[in-house]
Protein backbone atom coordinates (compact mmCIF):
# COMPACT_ATOMS: atom_id res chain seq x y z
CA UNK A 1 0.00 0.00 0.00
CA UNK A 2 2.43 2.72 0.73
CA UNK A 3 4.44 1.70 -2.17
CA UNK A 4 1.43 2.68 -4.60
CA UNK A 5 1.24 5.93 -2.62
CA UNK A 6 4.95 6.59 -2.89
CA UNK A 7 4.55 5.64 -6.57
CA UNK A 8 1.37 8.02 -7.13
CA UNK A 9 3.25 11.09 -4.88
CA UNK A 10 6.10 10.75 -7.29
CA UNK A 11 3.79 10.55 -10.69
CA UNK A 12 1.93 13.79 -9.66
CA UNK A 13 5.08 15.86 -8.57
CA UNK A 14 6.31 14.44 -11.78
CA UNK A 15 3.55 15.73 -13.44
CA UNK A 16 3.48 19.20 -11.72
CA UNK A 17 6.90 19.85 -12.41
CA UNK A 18 6.30 19.27 -16.49
CA UNK A 19 3.95 21.73 -16.46
CA UNK A 20 5.01 24.48 -14.54
CA UNK A 21 5.97 27.41 -16.20
CA UNK A 22 9.69 28.33 -17.62
CA UNK A 23 10.79 31.89 -16.80
CA UNK A 24 13.52 31.60 -18.82
CA UNK A 25 12.06 30.53 -21.92
CA UNK A 26 9.39 33.11 -21.34
CA UNK A 27 11.94 35.82 -21.48
CA UNK A 28 12.82 34.50 -24.54
CA UNK A 29 9.81 34.39 -26.12
CA UNK A 30 9.59 37.90 -25.10
CA UNK A 31 12.10 38.97 -27.84
CA UNK A 32 8.90 38.64 -30.04
CA UNK A 33 7.10 41.88 -28.47
CA UNK A 34 10.88 43.68 -27.52
CA UNK A 35 10.61 45.52 -30.40
CA UNK A 36 7.88 47.45 -29.24
CA UNK A 37 7.50 46.80 -25.49
CA UNK A 38 9.89 47.19 -22.38
CA UNK A 39 9.83 45.75 -18.82
CA UNK A 40 12.09 46.33 -15.91
CA UNK A 41 12.76 49.24 -13.66
CA UNK A 42 14.09 51.41 -16.73
CA UNK A 43 11.17 50.31 -18.59
CA UNK A 44 9.98 53.46 -20.96
CA UNK A 45 6.75 53.46 -23.38
CA UNK A 46 7.77 52.94 -26.84
CA UNK A 47 5.86 52.23 -29.93
CA UNK A 48 3.69 49.76 -27.39
CA UNK A 49 2.99 50.94 -23.29
CA UNK A 50 5.16 49.56 -21.14
CA UNK A 51 3.95 45.95 -19.76
CA UNK A 52 5.62 46.43 -16.07
CA UNK A 53 2.45 45.38 -13.75
CA UNK A 54 0.23 44.07 -16.74
CA UNK A 55 -1.92 41.54 -14.81
CA UNK A 56 -4.77 43.05 -12.65
CA UNK A 57 -4.06 46.53 -14.52
CA UNK A 58 -6.79 47.85 -16.42
CA UNK A 59 -5.91 48.36 -20.16
CA UNK A 60 -5.32 51.63 -22.15
CA UNK A 61 -4.21 53.06 -18.18
CA UNK A 62 -0.36 53.40 -18.65
CA UNK A 63 0.80 57.04 -17.95
CA UNK A 64 2.28 58.70 -21.49
CA UNK A 65 0.95 56.24 -23.96
CA UNK A 66 -1.83 57.08 -26.77
CA UNK A 67 -3.91 54.01 -26.80
CA UNK A 68 -6.30 53.35 -29.37
CA UNK A 69 -10.15 54.07 -28.31
CA UNK A 70 -10.57 50.19 -28.57
CA UNK A 71 -8.07 49.90 -26.27
CA UNK A 72 -9.04 52.58 -23.79
CA UNK A 73 -12.42 51.40 -23.90
CA UNK A 74 -12.86 47.55 -23.68
CA UNK A 75 -12.94 47.67 -19.87
CA UNK A 76 -10.86 45.16 -20.24
CA UNK A 77 -8.56 44.02 -16.80
CA UNK A 78 -5.51 42.18 -17.69
CA UNK A 79 -5.22 38.73 -16.21
CA UNK A 80 -3.35 35.62 -17.48
CA UNK A 81 -6.63 34.18 -19.09
CA UNK A 82 -7.34 37.54 -21.03
CA UNK A 83 -3.95 38.46 -22.04
CA UNK A 84 -3.53 34.47 -23.40
CA UNK A 85 -6.59 35.16 -25.69
CA UNK A 86 -5.06 38.51 -26.89
CA UNK A 87 -2.34 37.13 -27.48
CA UNK A 88 -3.11 34.34 -29.78
CA UNK A 89 -4.74 37.39 -31.73
CA UNK A 90 -4.54 41.00 -30.54
CA UNK A 91 -7.10 42.28 -33.68
CA UNK A 92 -9.78 39.62 -33.17
CA UNK A 93 -9.47 39.89 -29.08
CA UNK A 94 -9.80 43.49 -28.81
CA UNK A 95 -10.93 44.75 -32.33
CA UNK A 96 -9.85 48.08 -33.26
CA UNK A 97 -6.53 48.47 -31.30
CA UNK A 98 -3.53 49.20 -32.45
CA UNK A 99 -1.03 46.33 -32.02
CA UNK A 100 0.52 44.88 -35.38
CA UNK A 101 1.72 41.64 -34.09
CA UNK A 102 0.19 37.94 -35.60
CA UNK A 103 0.27 36.78 -32.37
CA UNK A 104 2.09 33.84 -30.32
CA UNK A 105 0.02 30.79 -31.19
CA UNK A 106 1.35 27.92 -28.76
CA UNK A 107 -0.14 27.45 -25.62
CA UNK A 108 2.76 26.68 -23.74
CA UNK A 109 4.90 29.46 -25.17
CA UNK A 110 2.19 31.43 -24.11
CA UNK A 111 2.17 30.08 -20.24
CA UNK A 112 5.90 31.25 -20.02
CA UNK A 113 5.72 34.45 -21.75
CA UNK A 114 2.71 35.05 -18.84
CA UNK A 115 5.03 33.95 -16.08
CA UNK A 116 7.78 36.40 -17.56
CA UNK A 117 5.65 38.90 -17.30
CA UNK A 118 4.10 37.86 -13.85
CA UNK A 119 7.36 38.61 -12.13
CA UNK A 120 7.07 42.57 -12.70
CA UNK A 121 5.65 44.53 -10.74
CA UNK A 122 4.15 48.20 -11.35
CA UNK A 123 7.61 49.61 -11.02
CA UNK A 124 9.36 46.99 -13.00
CA UNK A 125 10.53 45.60 -9.81
CA UNK A 126 10.75 41.75 -9.17
CA UNK A 127 9.61 40.74 -6.00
Amino acid sequence: MFRIALIGAAVTLFAATASAQDIALGEKSFAKCRACHQVGETAKNAVGPVLNGIFGRKAGTIPGFKYSDANQKSGVVWDPAFFATYIKDPKAAMPGNKMAFPGIKNDTEIANLTAFLAQFDASGKKP
